[in-house]
C-alpha cells in the first residue's frame, strides 16, 4: 500500500495541517494554514522543505486559500475574477523558492487544471468550480508523489546487496516528499529487504537538515544512523565504511546535472575518488528539460544570518550546488534507474 507523508494533511475545515520542521527534533508543532502569505512564509522559512513536499504543500495551500477567499468574499464568482485571483496566487507561490522545480511544476499544473475546468463549466459558479478543482488536483498531486516515492524506493533497493552501508545528505524522506521519500525511500525499502545495515547522515550545514531531520526520521524507523559532520565525509569514505552514497535532488537538468543541497558536489567528488557508487533519487517532476545544463538552474542564496560569524564579516550562503552528470553513477526515478549517457536516457523518461 502506498504510504503518504504525515508532515502535511487537510484539516476538517479545509485548511492545511502542516508540520513546522524548524521545531524538530525537540518539538512537534503543527500549523494551520489557509492563506497564500502564510504558505509562502512557511516555504521560505523552511517550515516545509524538500522539493517534492514544497510542491505538494504549495498546491494544498492554494486550495485552502481559495476556499477561504470564497467564504470571506475576497474573490468574486465570475470567470475573470476567479482566474485573476488564481493567477496572482500561483505567481506568489511559484516565486517562494527558485531552485526546486517541483514547486513551479505543481503550481502551473494546478493553474492549467482550473482554467480548463472553468472553461468547460457551463453556467456554474466559477469560484465554486475553482475551489472544488483546486482541492481535487492538489490531492492528485499529493497522491501521485506518494506513489512515485514508493516506486523510487522499489527501483533503488534493487541496486544494493546485503550488508550495504549508505551515506546520505540533507533530508529526503517523509519530511521532504509526499510519501516515504526519494533517497530515504530507497534506504527505507532496502533496509526492509535486509540489504542496508545502517546510514551515515551528513549534518548538512548550516541548517542541519541531516542531523536534525534525517536522524529523527531514521530513529523513528529504527534504522541504525550515525551522524557525521560534513567535513568528515572524506574520512568516513576512506575508511571503507560506505558502500554507496544516495541523495535526492531539487532540480535535474536535461543533461543529467543535478542541483541539490549545498555539499552534494563535495560528496560526489569524494565518492568518485574512492570509487564508491553515487546515486541520485528523484521523481520525474524534478527534471527540467528546459534547463540544458546545470548552468541554467537558478541557485537560491540564503540569508547571511544562517551562518554564525563575527560582526562585519561577509557571508556567501548558497542553499544548493550543481553536481556534474559525469560524477553520478545512476539516477533512480519512479520508472526505473537511468545511467549515462543521461541526455538520451532522460529524454526517454518522457517519451
Amino acid at each position: 500500500m502506498t504510504m503518504h507523508t504525515d508532515a502535511v494533511n487537510w484539516t476538517s475545515g479545509g485548511a492545511v495541517h502542516l508540520l513546522d520542521q524548524t521545531r524538530l527534533p525537540h518539538e512537534t508543532v503543527f500549523l494551520e494554514i489557509d492563506t497564500i502569505d502564510a504558505m509562502v512564509e512557511a516555504i521560505q522559512a523552511l517550515r516545509v522543505r524538500g522539493a517534492p513536499l514544497i510542491g505538494v504543500a504549495a498546491v494544498m495551500g492554494i486550495a485552502a486559500a481559495a476556499r477561504r477567499a470564497t467564504v470571506d468574499g475576497t474573490v468574486s464568482h465570475d470567470n475573470e475574477a476567479a482566474l485573476r485571483w488564481l493567477g496572482n496566487a500561483c505567481g506568489s507561490m511559484a516565486r517562494a523558492r527558485p531552485t526546486a522545480v517541483n514547486l513551479a511544476w505543481a503550481v502551473e499544473r494546478l493553474r492549467e487544471a482550473v482554467a480548463q475546468r472553468i472553461d468547460a463549466a457551463d453556467g456554474e459558479d466559477s469560484a465554486e468550480v475553482m475551489v472544488a478543482c483546486l482541492r481535487e488536483e492538489a490531492q492528485k498531486i499529493w497522491d501521485e508523489d506518494a506513489e512515485m516515492c514508493r516506486a523510487i524506493g522499489t527501483a533503488g533497493a534493487e541496486l544494493f546487496s546485503a550488508g550495504t552501508s549508505i551515506m546520505t545528505h540533507c533530508n529526503t524522506g517523509m519530511l521532504a516528499t509526499g510519501g516515504i521519500g526519494t533517497a530515504l525511500g530507497v534506504i527505507r525499502t532496502a533496509f526492509e529487504q535486509g540489504k542496508v545495515t545502517g546510514v551515515y547522515a551528513c549534518e548538512a550545514r548550516p541548517l542541519l537538515q541531516g542531523s536534525r531531520l534525517t536522524a529523527w526520521e531514521l530513529a523513528r524507523l529504527q534504522i541504525p544512523c550515525t551522524v557525521v559532520v560534513d567535513s568528515a565525509a572524506a574520512t568516513v569514505m576512506s575508511q571503507n565504511r560506505v558502500g554507496a552514497v544516495v541523495l535526492g535532488a531539487d532540480r535535474i537538468a536535461a543533461n543529467g546535472d543535478v542541483a541539490n543541497k549545498i555539499g552534494t558536489q563535495n560528496l560526489a567528488v569524494i565518492a568518485g575518488r574512492h570509487r564508491i557508487p553515487f546515486y541520485v533519487a528523484a521523481p520525474r517532476s524534478t527534471f527540467d528539460l528546459e534547463a540544458a545544463t546545470g548552468e541554467a538552474i537558478p541557485i537560491e542564496e540564503r540569508a547571511a544570518a544562517e551562518v554564525p560569524t563575527a560582526d562585519g564579516v561577509s557571508v556567501y550562503n548558497p542553499a544548493f550546488d550543481v553536481t556534474p552528470a559525469d560524477l553520478i553513477t545512476g539516477i533512480v526515478t519512479d520508472v526505473g534507474v537511468i545511467r549515462p549517457p543521461y541526455g538520451e536516457a532522460i529524454r526517454g523518461l518522457f517519451d
